[in-house]
């Protein structure tokens, strides 16, 4: 049974932002399972569905919204974990299209693997 440490999914986060931050969706996506979920209130306005499921269809998605934000830029504010549930929430900034909001995604892993993420947003500064 693969375990992530605490540093591991501390580490997760900081390459997921440096990830983002070049934009590399094939990179953000490395971790992820085939059968993964990801939910996201952003997703509805480019998806129609706030629930993304399968790791091709998230592809899909990220690239579709990358497209439409080619100046995404993450600031990782912190992170927060609990490695019996194997799973961390990332705190950060993002800026995007001109707007700069607060924000964060929970992750969650089975054997080494993302399975789960669900961002959410603050009210734009």
């Amino acid at each position: 049974m693969t375990r992530l440490s605490r540093t591991d999914l501390e580490t997760h986060a900081r390459h997921w932002i440096a990830a983002w931050n070049a934009h590399d969706v094939e990179t953000v996506l490395a971790p992820f399972a085939e059968d993964t979920v990801f939910i996201s209130p952003l997703a509805k306005q480019v998806a129609g569905n706030a629930q993304i499921v399968g790791k091709d269809a998230l592809r899909q998605y990220w690239t579709d919204a990358l497209a439409r934000v080619p100046d995404l830029h993450f600031e990782l504010s912190g992170t927060a974990v609990d490695e019996e549930a194997q799973s961390v929430t990332v705190f950060y900034v993002s800026r995007a299209g001109g707007r700069v909001r607060h924000a964060c995604e929970h992750m969650r892993f089975r054997e080494g693997v993302q399975f789960l993420g669900e961002a959410y947003y603050g009210s734009e500064e």
